[in-house]
């Protein structure tokens, strides 16, 4: 991975809407979104990947009404992913979480496996009811996933923009996203860009100083 070249790039705005990912470059993206860590591999979150017109178009036309002007990026965009996370933790996905890391033999030991059932729920209880912050939690995971995809994406040379100008409750709405027990977080659009819109002006952060300190 380049990092100089990813430090003094600019995220794209504006998509080539005529150059479209190449599927095995979509899949090892997926692949990678897949397998990005939570915190006690909880993995509270479901993706819809939206790679065709109609489905980009149901999108842009489904941001709420002062996002207009995102819907132009999603339809040039190649895809579009919802990154999605449950509103609450039922017992059900808990037990299917557990379930999964048995089958996939995570711990050799079952006992290991017990032990780590055990502290996850200790942890979960102490989200639900001292720190009372389960959703937001859960949301954190789904950052974490995006912003891993997004330095994944790069190394693919496929440009990637967050998206969080959209009304979580019409984008739901569009896509019945609320009876699966989740609702939308953000959205990540893929793609390349539109060449005559790239920014050439220089990455502006502040200086070290003012944003590190050693101890």
């Amino acid at each position: 991975m380049n990092l100089d070249r990813l430090m003094s790039k600019h995220l794209t705005r504006y998509f080539d809407g005529g150059r479209t990912i190449p599927e095995e470059k979509l899949q090892q993206l997926l692949k990678f979104l897949r397998s990005t860590p939570s915190s006690t591999n909880i993995q509270p979150n479901h993706f819809y990947v939206l790679a065709t017109p109609e489905g980009k178009a149901r999108l842009a036309a489904n941001l709420g009404e002062r996002f207009q002007d995102n819907g132009e990026k999603i339809l040039n965009a190649s895809h579009t992913v919802i990154l999605t996370t449950r509103a609450d933790l039922p017992e059900s996905h808990l037990d299917g979480v557990f379930a999964k890391e048995r089958a996939d033999g995570r711990f050799a030991d079952p006992a290991k496996q017990e032990l780590w059932e055990s502290m996850t729920r200790d942890f979960l209880s102490l989200r639900n009811y001292q720190y009372k912050d389960v959703y937001h939690w859960m949301e954190k995971q789904t950052y974490l996933a995006l912003g891993l995809t997004m330095m994944a994406a790069a190394e693919l040379g496929i440009e990637a923009m967050p998206l969080e100008g959209f009304d979580p409750a019409s984008v739901d709405r569009a896509f019945k996203i609320r009876e699966t027990g989740h609702t939308t977080t953000v959205l990540l659009a893929l793609g390349y860009p539109d060449p005559a819109k790239v920014y050439s002006s220089p990455v502006s952060r502040f200086d070290s100083d003012q944003l590190f300190t050693f101890l």
